[in-house]
This record gives C-alpha cells, sequence and structure tokens, in this order.
C-alpha cells in the first residue's frame, strides 16, 4: 500500500555517495526531503540534481536536508555526478542513495508498474521532524520537478504546522494567511487581533512570525 499523509516514513540504511545512511538518525529532528530518479545519466534528473545542489542555501534557511535516490551504485552516481557539476555549474553537495535491490523503493512505493516497471519513478516526500509523511509528489519522466515550488511548500507547511492558520491559493512567504475554521471569532481574535471576515468560513489575517 503506498504511503499516505501523515504516516511514519519508513526508515532504512543504505549507502549513499556520503558513506552509509541510516535515515531517520541521519535526518535528526530536520525537515528532509527524499527523492527518487529512475537511473543516473538522464537528462532531465541532470538539471534537477544541479537545481538542488544550487538550491543549498534556500535548504539551509529552511532547516531542510535533501537526499536523492535511484537503482543505480554508487560508483555510478559518483561517476555522472561530474557530469552534474559541468552541466549545472555546481557539484552535488547532498548524498545521493544507490538502490539496486529496491529496498527503499518498495518501502516508499516508488515502482509504477504502469510507468516503470522496475526502475523508481520521479517522486518527492517532504517528511516532517517527527518522520511524518507531509507531503508527496510524483513526476511524470518529461516534466522536470519544480523545487521552488517544493521549498514553497515547505515553507507553508512549516507555518500551519506552528500556527493554526492554512495558505491561500499561491500563497508565497509573507502573504496573508487564512485563519482556522475550528476557531471562534474570539479566539481567533486572541491569537489575531486584526484579521478580516471575508465569509462566516473564510478569515484572514497577516502572517504569524
Amino acid at each position: 500500500m503506498a504511503l499516505q499523509l501523515g504516516d511514519t516514513a519508513p526508515d532504512f540504511t543504505a549507502n549513499s555517495t556520503q558513506g552509509e545512511i541510516e535515515f531517520h538518525a541521519w535526518k535528526g529532528d530536520s525537515w528532509a526531503i527524499l527523492f527518487s530518479h529512475p537511473k543516473d545519466f538522464t537528462p532531465v534528473c541532470t538539471t534537477e540534481l544541479g537545481t538542488v545542489a544550487q538550491l543549498r542555501d534556500a535548504w539551509d534557511a529552511q532547516g531542510v536536508k535533501v537526499i536523492g535516490l535511484s537503482v543505480d551504485s554508487v560508483d555510478s552516481h559518483k561517476e555522472w555526478e561530474q557530469d552534474i557539476a559541468d552541466v549545472m555549474g555546481e557539484p552535488v553537495n547532498f548524498p545521493v542513495l544507490a538502490d539496486p535491490d529496491r529496498t527503499v523503493a518498495n518501502l516508499y512505493g516508488m515502482i509504477h508498474p504502469k510507468a516503470l516497471d522496475t526502475l523508481t519513478v520521479r517522486s518527492v516526500f517532504v517528511i516532517t521532524p517527527d518522520n511524518k509523511v507531509a507531503l508527496t509528489l510524483t513526476y511524470p519522466a518529461a516534466v522536470g520537478r519544480n523545487f521552488d515550488e517544493i521549498l514553497r511548500v515547505v515553507a507553508a507547511l512549516k507555518l500551519t504546522a506552528a500556527h493554526p492558520v492554512a495558505t491561500p491559493a499561491n500563497w508565497q512567504d509573507g502573504d496573508e494567511v487564512i485563519i482556522s475554521p475550528k476557531l471562534s471569532d474570539d479566539e481567533a481574535k486572541a491569537k489575531f487581533p486584526e484579521f478580516e471576515t471575508v465569509k462566516p468560513y473564510l478569515r484572514t489575517t497577516a502572517q504569524p512570525e
């Protein structure tokens, strides 16, 4: 059965380009992003891994650890990383897991037989500090992932985990937010002294600090 939101992200031990990794111990109490690609030396994923490397400062600012995965070997990953640095101008600065026996892929439901019989599809898992799955995305082979959007989602997840709010469509960090319908007007006033009632079920306020 596929992982669902709120499930505990499975723990595992696997080899990577930065040595053996015990996943839960490696991520500690950080947010984490685990993302897979079908195989090494593929064009779209070359641009993706390079983009993730270019965003290192943004991941660090959000307190997020990133880790990649494919079914290829560590040696293959390391050879591919040279190409990624050549193409994207940034060395890969995060671990990439080797999963030749598909152990991690099967734990996380990354094998989709209708898309790729034996290779991992291009999945993204956002995992909370307490190891819960907060978001999943799966992309087709021909469409590159938007990691700026994934950063936006992480910011929204962190905000809504810390405060009784939700984010509206197209929200960006710093925009107004929606007060949780679970709060009465009196409770909302106590937490958010200034808010606008657009509809009885839709109240907006400035983003909390």
